[in-house]
């Protein structure tokens, strides 16, 4: 089980402040969303942040594209440091083409699903990503209370994973906290992204943490 904390939440007037804080308990990817208006109802950062950033966090960066036509940018984000780019499939009109275009640029290519989104739309692309991201929430905000019905959907994609031997990874975003992330690894994901658990409120290191050690109980 891998973790992103997602800097949406964190105090962007101390940035690389709360990012020092959560390299103590070492996660393994730096969830960076990037939403333009248009794909969803709100605009957070851009290529420049992420440059800013890369020379001062060994932290790969976990980049999440909820903007519409991403193929225009994603030269940008890898030049940026992206490691991990994350595009939706509502978003993609050519769905197949943008993720080779990602994987041209030497980093790995991932998809999304909105909640309503059936897992029967990424059936032919399944064997060329390296992760597939249940949201757990409608994107655009951070803060949202987890959806039930999303357990079954990532058991579902689990199972497609199995049935075709297939080693794509199962990351999940989404109002993700102590109480639920046992349950979120056991229906099968891999990475748990989490903002408002992590940066919202108290020490971001000890809040990762408390999340880590609450998923291995």
């Amino acid at each position: 089980m891998e973790i992103s904390p997602s800097i949406l939440s964190a105090d962007f007037g101390n940035l690389l402040s709360d990012i020092r804080k959560v390299e103590t308990e070492k996660p393994e990817y730096l969830h960076i969303d990037i939403m333009d208006g248009h794909f969803v109802p709100n605009i957070t950062i851009g290529p420049l942040v992420l440059n800013a950033l890369k020379d001062k966090t060994g932290i790969p960066f976990d980049v999440h594209l909820m903007i519409e036509e991403p193929d225009k940018y994603i030269k940008e984000f890898v030049d940026a440091g992206a490691k991990n780019i994350t595009v939706h499939q509502e978003a993609c009109v050519h769905l197949n083409r943008t993720l080779q275009l990602i994987k041209s640029m030497g980093v790995n290519a991932s998809v999304a699903l909105n909640p309503a989104t059936s897992l029967d739309t990424l059936r032919y692309v399944l064997s060329s990503v390296d992760m597939v991201l249940i949201m757990t929430v409608n994107p655009g905000f951070g803060g949202q209370v987890f959806i039930d019905g999303m357990y079954e959907k990532i058991r579902e994609l689990a199972s497609i994973r199995n049935e075709k031997e297939l080693n794509f990874k199962i990351e999940v975003d989404g109002g993700i906290n102590i109480d639920n992330i046992k349950d979120v690894v056991l229906a099968g994901a891999d990475v748990i992204v989490a903002g408002s658990f992590i940066f919202a409120n108290g020490d971001p290191g000890e809040n990762l943490k408390k999340l880590r050690e609450a998923a291995l109980k």
